[in-house]
């Protein structure tokens, strides 16, 4: 992918925001693990946190590959995510899934505006929009996984899903800009 200086800009907010949400999203499956590990519904939030895993990896990989610096909010949304998950978690399986549902709804509906910004250009940004159609694709996997598992039946669910879906919208602000 051959950037001119603007496309550049572009490609980095977008690259520096999916970066910090997915190691976000590695730091909410870590505090779940932490709490849920050894439950009935650990090898489910394993499986999900795999796939986190190499979503982060791959930013990784084009954060160096596009020269783009992280967010400088990533030690806060350590210990954010971290504290989120288990939070949740604390609440039992329906209120981590709960938080499951929120978050990958969120982020399913960024990478959506993300992929018809690309779309403006989609053999100039072809690599970038695959790698995000994907994982918007799994991370609706793993929506519809906390749905499976009771999500909907989490203590005051409606407004937690809003809270944390409010939270997540702060957080990507915030780590497009910063």
């Amino acid at each position: 992918m051959i950037l001119d200086s603007v496309s550049r800009a572009g490609v980095g907010r977008i690259l520096r925001v999916d970066h910090a949400g997915e190691y976000g999203a590695n730091r909410i499956y870590a505090g779940q693990m932490a709490v849920l590990g050894r439950s009935s519904v650990g090898p489910v939030i394993q499986k999900m946190w795999d796939q986190e895993k190499d979503h982060l990896k791959k930013f990784d990989e084009l954060m160096v590959t596009f020269r783009v610096r992280p967010t400088v909010l990533m030690p806060f949304w350590n210990v954010v995510g971290f504290a989120l998950g288990a939070g949740t978690a604390l609440l039992g399986k329906e209120g981590a899934m709960a938080c499951t549902v929120a978050v990958e709804e969120s982020i399913a509906h960024h990478y959506n505006n993300q992929i018809r910004t690309l779309m403006e250009d989609p053999e100039k940004y072809e690599e970038l929009l695959q790698v995000i159609k994907k994982f918007r694709d799994e991370e609706l996997e793993h929506h519809d996984i906390g749905l499976e598992h009771d999500a909907e039946l989490a203590p005051a669910y409606a407004v937690l899903k809003r809270v944390i879906q409010a939270g997540c919208s702060v957080a990507i602000y915030l780590s497009e800009r910063f």
